[in-house]
């Protein structure tokens, strides 16, 4: 399915708002994934260097939603790999955002889904089963609440309280 939106129109026609309910991310975020165009319902998990529930999430059946994954933009570990990046796409995840890094970036650029991310970085993380699935998360200074929808493409990531297109 092509997506047929742009973040540049959603901005202008969401440029006054003042209510919160449409925010852009920081411009932080890299591009891993073979899919630069994706949005869908989010769904959050918070972790910290220890990426159990973003594989747990990624096993199960993401129904064209994107994962935002509150990493805490740790720069020493990265929270998805090749493995989890191919599981994203047999399970129907359309993207996954993550504050943090990735791994494994050639095998990422084959991947039909979406990924972004702060970084490369081959360092694995822990299994420590840590962490919080389905909350609000902080990333770059932008909260993103579970059930929003995201949007991104060439030009950013916006976040919406409801579908905006």
């Amino acid at each position: 399915m092509t997506a047929t939106f742009s973040t540049c129109d959603l901005c202008d026609a969401h440029k006054n708002d003042l209510t919160g309910a449409f925010r852009v991310l920081a411009p932080a975020f890299r591009d891993f994934g073979a899919v630069k165009k994706f949005s869908g319902q989010v769904f959050n998990v918070q972790c910290f260097e220890d990426n159990s529930l973003v594989k747990a999430a990624l096993d199960t059946p993401g129904k064209g939603r994107v994962l935002v994954v509150g990493g805490g933009g740790s720069l020493r570990r990265a929270l998805l790999g090749g493995n989890l990046g191919a599981a994203a796409v047999a399970n129907g995840w359309a993207g996954v955002v993550i504050d943090g890094c990735v791994r494994d970036v050639a095998e990422l650029a084959e991947l039909q889904v979406g990924i972004r991310a702060l970084a490369a970085l081959p360092m694995p993380t822990e299994k420590r089963n840590q962490g919080q699935s389905n909350v609000a998360v902080h990333i770059q200074g932008t909260w993103v609440m579970p059930g929003e929808w995201l949007y991104a493409d060439e030009d950013g990531i916006v976040v919406g309280a409801k579908a905006l297109v």
